[in-house]
């Protein structure tokens, strides 16, 4: 199958990519690399550097004449949201609305979406959170990834498409920029290699669902090869796990013994969340498989490599 990956020399777009072209798919890349970097993406994909919100958007999508895009490219770190919500709004609702009408004219009827969980439904008193509890984004950035939802959604009853959103627990993995792009696993990973104080926001018992990247492509990879499953499906492992625990195990890997430094809580930030995975296994035969502490390692493992490089 041909398929489009947005956002393909990303964090989460390249380990896509990477296990789309395992499973035999021919793979089309448009990034605009402005976070991307070229060498992550694998010599077998063809590469297209272009926004979203580019012109040439739909000249694209239409010379590439796939049958399945998958829409990974976003603004994702709630700061910059916060910071900027107008810019957060034009790359997450504009750049998806653009990416759709160029679907729309190239006659793709399939998309697979990757939305956010834990910033999608804000604080919920049902966890795991399932796919039907309401949304309540605290964020901008949690705002503009389901209002992007409602436009896929819309797209798919105006074009008869079929159209699947994946919403992502925590992703964490290698690749991951502890700079760049929202992810404390990568940013305590790095400051411990580097002998650097990590910086724990309140009293660090605020829980999240850290879903590692593999598993993450693998739900993808499920997703494209289920072109007639639509709707909403949670991706998550279904486990709490707090930051004071998460530093702990961190630490014991990279054999640091000094106690993280407690900074004054953020300002509306998620006490716990927890995504219920069940409707993935269901609609897709999907699970997350790598426990957090294999995953842990092999992620202090590549930013080691990467220290040393």
């Amino acid at each position: 199958m041909k398929v489009l990956v947005t956002g393909g020399a990303g964090f989460v777009g390249s380990h896509v990519v990477d296990r789309l072209l395992a499973d035999g798919h021919a793979v089309d890349v448009v990034d605009n690399l402005a976070t991307g970097r070229r060498e992550r993406i694998h010599a077998a994909a063809r590469l297209h550097v272009c926004d979203l919100r580019d012109a040439r958007l739909d000249d694209v999508v239409a010379a590439a004449r796939t049958e399945t895009v998958v829409h990974v490219a976003a603004q994702a770190a709630v700061s910059r949201s916060v910071a900027d919500p107008r810019f957060d709004a034009s790359v997450n609702v504009l750049g998806t609305v653009a990416l759709l009408e160029a679907c729309r004219h190239a006659g793709v009827r399939r998309v697979v979406y990757t939305s956010t969980g834990g910033a999608g439904y804000g604080d919920t008193n049902v966890l795991p959170t399932p796919e039907d509890h309401p949304l309540r984004p605290a964020s901008p950035y949690g705002v503009s990834k389901t209002a992007a939802e409602r436009y896929l959604e819309c797209w798919a009853g105006l074009t008869s498409g079929r159209a699947l959103t994946l919403r992502l627990a925590n992703v964490y993995g290698p690749r991951q920029d502890p700079a760049g792009e929202a992810g404390v696993i990568a940013i305590f990973s790095s400051r411990l290699l580097a002998g650097d104080p990590c910086l724990v926001n309140g009293d660090g018992e605020q829980t999240r669902d850290y879903v590692y990247v593999s598993d993450v492509a693998d739900a993808v990879a499920r997703a494209v090869a289920s072109p007639d499953v639509a709707g909403v499906a949670n991706i998550g492992t279904g486990a709490e796990t707090t930051v004071n625990e998460l530093y702990r195990r961190l630490a014991r890997l990279t054999g640091v013994s000094r106690a993280a430094e407690h900074v004054p809580a953020r300002p509306g930030e998620q006490r716990r969340s927890v995504l219920d995975a069940a409707r993935a296994k269901a609609l897709l035969g999907w699970k997350a498989t790598t426990p957090l502490d294999e995953g842990l390692t092999q992620t202090v493992a590549w930013f080691r490599k990467e220290l040393r490089a």
